[in-house]
């Protein structure tokens, strides 16, 4: 205003012109603003990215399974590659489905990663523990069997824990170091580790767990989870500065409609679903071929096959919220002990046949990396590229550890 005043009304009325010329442009809302629907979906690159995987992975085994001479560890190691493809492209259509539904319900991003997040990652475990349970049921498994159908599942199990808590948050810490509420490590750090304590304990006591045990799992998991949503309100305040940055820094995000939101929900968790079984079966199929025993193959191959989820979501998730990553670990690994294991301990009671090598390395190994990693975490509230390092050192020595073992 001070320096309008100062012109000749020749220079006033060009300013004014000037004024009056852009008043139009600012009525424009910019592009990025525009809400897009959900037909404006199929024309996304990631969507055609998903179609070309899915459509090629298809192909494959439609091609194998009217020529079985083609099958074999060459097929099966490309059906794994493609399943992994499509696995991380829809789990980011997931991911930014799930956030964009948070963000418009209000809810803390940490919390969408402890229950939304890491329950539909944690669908692969969920659904192999409860089958491999099923197939105890019809098949029993024999004392000192290597073949052992509990034994395969309890192995995914610990062995999708652990493999989350070295191998996968190591990777996510040196693509981004992040800083550690205490919040995160008091609430949900102490219940992960707490969990896999119990479960253990559980299993110690007389190397199997029955029903009861396994509802007492699920209803520990239930009240956690009401927990969270009771005091929704409380955690949101404790991520405000977290999703107001993650606001501003992408557009993207906030560009689509409730119903397209909704959309990448659905046919993102959908076609992870999909593709880490695919993974899980490809890991095994090469895994039978050469002759390891089902134990190994649960704790090993198939943990890292069902963690892949977990995986995609949490690199994904650290680019843009620590929240998110930290929760979806945390929160899968809450999930897995608990409910996971506490369903398939309902369908039939797992019993250890292999007591000894989970007793003696696989639980103690995932107890002491559990418990590693929350002291990480605790240092300074930081997570930094050389912890990280370390984490990924531990599941090495693991990975050697077993395979001696054997």
């Amino acid at each position: 205003m001070g320096r309008v005043t100062g012109m000749s009304g020749d220079e006033k009325d060009d300013v004014g012109e000037d004024i009056i010329n852009e008043e139009p442009k600012k009525d424009k809302p910019p592009k990025n603003n525009r809400m897009r629907g959900i037909l404006s979906l199929f024309m996304w690159n990631q969507v055609l990215v998903i179609a070309s995987l899915f459509l090629a992975m298809m192909g494959v085994q439609t091609i194998t399974a009217e020529d079985t001479s083609l099958s074999g560890i060459a097929i099966s190691a490309f059906l794994l590659l493609l399943a992994i493809g499509l696995l991380i492209t829809s789990a980011d259509f997931f991911v930014e489905g799930a956030k964009g539904i948070a963000r418009r319900a209000g809810i803390a991003e940490v919390i969408i990663g402890l229950t939304i997040v890491s329950l539909g990652t944690s669908l692969p475990e969920i659904l192999i523990s409860s089958q491999a349970a099923w197939e105890a049921y019809t098949n029993p498994c024999q004392v000192g069997a290597t073949d052992c159908a509990t034994d395969f599942a309890l192995g995914n199990i610990y062995g999708s824990i652990l493999v989350q808590i070295t191998l996968i948050l190591g990777i996510v810490v040196l693509i981004k170091p992040m800083n550690v509420k205490p919040a995160w490590i008091q609430r949900d750090g102490a219940m992960m580790f707490l969990a896999v304590l119990l479960l253990s304990m559980l299993i110690l006591v007389d190397g199997d767990l029955n029903r009861f045990e396994g509802g007492l799992l699920c209803l520990i998991y239930v009240l956690y989870m009401t927990y969270l949503i009771q005091h929704r309100d409380e955690i949101r305040n404790e991520e405000f500065e977290t999703i107001e940055d993650i606001r501003t820094e992408s557009g993207i995000e906030l560009n689509w409609t409730g119903a397209s939101y909704g959309v990448m929900l659905i046919a993102g968790l959908g076609l992870a679903m999909f593709a880490s079984s695919r993974v899980v079966d490809s890991a095994a199929n090469i895994a039978i071929e050469l002759g390891v025993p089902s134990a190994v193959v649960g704790t090993t191959l198939s943990a890292i096959g069902t963690s892949v989820p977990e995986l995609a979501v949490a690199i994904l998730a650290a680019k843009r919220s620590t929240g998110v990553a930290v929760g979806t670990l945390i929160g899968s690994n809450i999930t897995d002990p608990l409910l996971s294991v506490g369903i398939a301990a309902i369908v039939n009671p797992i019993e250890v046949t292999n007591f000894t090598l989970f007793n003696q390395l696989i639980m103690p190994a995932t107890l002491f990396c559990t418990a590693l990693a929350l002291v990480f975490m605790w240092t300074d509230f930081k997570f930094n590229r050389q912890e990280g390092c370390i984490l990924i050192i531990c599941y090495v020595a693991f990975l050697a550890l077993l395979y001696g073992a054997i």
